[in-house]
This record gives structure tokens, sequence and C-alpha cells, in this order.
């Protein structure tokens, strides 16, 4: 197993280019499942994630070729509609088969996902949308069983609450369905709203798209004719080196970027008094005279994401006066706060909020990675505390990350992943 060595007190410095958007990628690779041709994806991340899904589309009967960031994937000789255990309980997004497999052969069976680290983030939003579209669902030894032998029907659905992998399933499964299906309280983050571009760009009839109501006439069961798809740049990749250059007070520039994507974190960094310059694929980040302490609260987009949560809570160790992060979405986000405590943060939790004490001199530590976006704070941490960090389990990093390491080197800093 490998952990990263991150040598502490450095100062960064360069300009990186941010990879393509893993939770976009994601669906945009289960909505192939729709499609009578063979299609290429470029900017595809190579992160773990994107490899789990590629191998539970290739169970099912795909044929997929990836050479670095281009992705080449056939689902027209799919006949199985088995999403089995032993791939979907390495990655909740696995869940996205469900379904584009109903809407198109009218069975499956897709595996519960497992439970996650952050949060349980129940299906049961995606089922019940599922049966208002004329599904039959059981639940039996751990499996999804889905039926709807005549075909999904156009149904008017309301999201309890708002969902970014219930509303891109459903979206998905409404595209072959018969009939119109009128979506309200839709997710509108930016990987919603490209899975319903790039339908739309295959002859779909979709209207709202990046609003909270979508209507959509289903093809009736038709394949649809769908085109290649550039997937978007990684939002909480960027927001994420934008923090490293932040929690050590240096100039960085990211490329390859959409700037409106970024905009809840980078009002949240001149709030801190960085300095933000914006170009139209790119962001430098000007160091502040003082890091200022601030209060942020998550939500859905365009609110601050809680995928960014725990690394402006690294950034906030070091800021002047005491931060308050309200957690809004996940019960269980905080669990990288006991990590950052083992490296001398001093935070303090009552029910979803975290008070951060600023101006803390965060010591190196052995620490763990508990889930993917945790891991990153601690390299955070890890690059301005006093010696030399060592961060296990990063296999959590390398779910969502590409080229992690390579990219942090290239501004300065010195990380190493190396064999415990």
């Amino acid at each position: 197993m490998h952990y990263l060595s991150v040598e502490g007190n450095q100062k960064l410095k360069g300009t990186i280019a941010i990879s393509g958007a893993k939770n976009s990628a994601l669906p945009l690779l289960a909505s192939t499942l729709l499609s009578k041709n063979n299609i290429m994806l470029s900017n595809v991340p190579d992160v773990a994630d994107v490899k789990t899904l590629l191998k539970l589309l290739e169970n099912l009967g795909s044929t997929t070729v990836q050479k670095d960031n281009i992705v080449s994937i056939d689902t027209t000789q799919v006949k199985s509609a088995f999403a089995n255990y032993d791939i979907v309980r390495k990655m909740r997004a696995s869940i996205l088969t469900l379904g584009p497999l109903l809407s198109r052969f009218g069975h499956c069976e897709v595996s519960l996902p497992g439970g996650c680290a952050i949060g349980q983030r129940p299906i049961d939003l995606h089922l019940k949308a599922l049966e208002q579209m004329g599904a039959e669902i059981e639940i039996k030894q751990g499996y999804v069983i889905a039926k709807a032998p005549n075909g999904l029907k156009g149904a008017n659905i309301i999201f309890d609450k708002v969902t970014v992998t219930g509303s891109e399933n459903i979206i998905m499964a409404a595209s072959l369905a018969h009939g119109t299906t009128t979506l309200v309280n839709v997710a509108k983050e930016p990987e919603v709203v490209q899975l319903c571009e790039v339908l739309r760009d295959a002859g779909l009839q979709i209207e709202g798209i990046g609003t909270s109501t979508i209507n959509i006439i289903g093809t009736d069961g038709a394949l649809l004719d769908m085109q290649d798809i550039t997937v978007i740049p990684d939002r909480i990749e960027a927001g994420t080196y934008l923090c490293a250059g932040a929690i050590t007070n240096s100039g960085i520039t990211i490329t390859n970027i959409i700037p409106k994507h970024l905009e809840s974190m980078t009002l949240k960094l001149k709030q801190m008094g960085f300095g933000i310059e914006k170009d139209a694929d790119s962001i430098t980040l000007l160091p502040a005279e003082t890091i200022k302490a601030c209060d942020l609260e998550t939500s859905e987009y365009p609110g601050f994401p809680t995928d960014m949560q725990a690394q402006f809570m690294a950034l906030c160790t070091q800021a002047n006066g005491t931060s308050i992060i309200d957690e809004r979405l996940f019960e269980n986000r905080f669990m990288h706060v006991s990590e950052l405590g083992r490296m001398g943060a001093i935070i303090k939790l009552k029910g979803h909020s975290a008070a951060v004490e600023g101006n803390t001199q965060l010591n190196a530590a052995d620490v763990m990675a508990t889930d993917l976006r945790a891991s990153s704070a601690l390299i955070l941490a890890a690059l301005v505390a006093k010696g030399t960090t060592r961060i296990h389990r990063i296999y959590h990093l390398d779910r969502g990350y590409e080229n992690l390491e390579g990219k942090f080197s290239a501004l300065g800093a010195k990380i190493e992943r190396l064999e415990e």
C-alpha cells in the first residue's frame, strides 16, 4: 500500500492544467448505454473511479478503449442488464447505470451501492421516481431488481430534495421513455447541465437545461445518435489547487477551467484577502497581505460545494481569526477534523458546524485519509506544517485526482508517493 510524504513550510509557484471532471465523466459514460453508435469522449480524467465504471460497462458487454485521456466506447452489443456487487461496491456512482439500463431493456438488476464514509446518501429518491414512471421495483439479496416490461412512461416527478445522481439517473431514464417527463427540483450542477446538453445534442427533446425544472420528451425506446463528447473541467480539482496556493500564500495559475463554475470559491478567496485574476479559461491567485477568517455554508450549486469544505477548513487554520463552517449536505463530512487535529489544528465541532481557530502552527504527523476530499485537505495542511507529513490510505485520492504528485511537484511542492 502507498502513502504520500509531504514536506512542509513550502511556497508554490507556477501554472498547472486542470483535468476533466470526474463527476461529469461518470454520468456521461453511463449515458452511452442510451446510444446506438460508437462514441469518443475526450478530456476524460485518468482516475480510479473512471476505470471502475469502464470495467462495469465492459462486464455489461460494451467495448471500451482508453488511451491517455480519450475513451472510445461502443455499447451497441450490450445484452446484459446485470450490474454485479463486486464492481458496484467499489464506487457509489455505479448506480448511474440503473436508469439507462431499465429504460433501454425494460429490466435490470443493479447491486445496491455500499455505504459511503461521508453519509448514507440513500437511493430512495431514484427508486421513487422510477416507480412513478411505472417501474416495478424490489430489493432482493442486496440488488435492486427493476422491471418495466412495456417501457417506462413519462411522469411528473418532484424530487423531495436536490439530488445530483438522482437527477442524472432519472434524466437518462426519461430519455427513452414513452411520453413526456417533467422533473422538478432538479440539481443545477455543471455536471448535470453537461449531461443534458449531450443528450440534447443527440436529438433528445429536452427543455429547461440549467434550471430546476426540466421537460423531456422520450424517444419511445429508440436509441440516441450520440455525438463525440469533451468532458468539462473539474471545478473541485481546480478549487483544491487554488486552496493549495492560498494556504501557502503563493501566487499560482490554473488553466483549462470554466471560471464561472468556480465563482462561489473565488468569491470566498477574495473575502479572505487573496487577489483573483480571471481570463477566459484560467485563474491566477495572488497572495494576500493578511489571510482573513471567513464563514461559509455548503449548499447545492451555485452555492459553496460540499466537496470543497475540507480544503477550506485546512486553509482557515492559517487565517487571522476564527472561521465558522456549516456543513448542510452530509452528516459525516467532518471526519477529517480529527486528522487535522493530529497536526495541531484547533477545531471545535457543534452539530453541523465547525469553529476553526486560525493562526495555528501545524506540525507534521502520520495521518489517515478517510474520504476523497478529506485526503486533499491533509495534503494542503502538510504543505504548511513543520516537518514531513505522511498521509496513509491515499487510494481515496486516486479516485478523483489525476497525476496528483506530478501537478503538485510542478508547482514546487516536495511530495512523494512511497511504499508502506
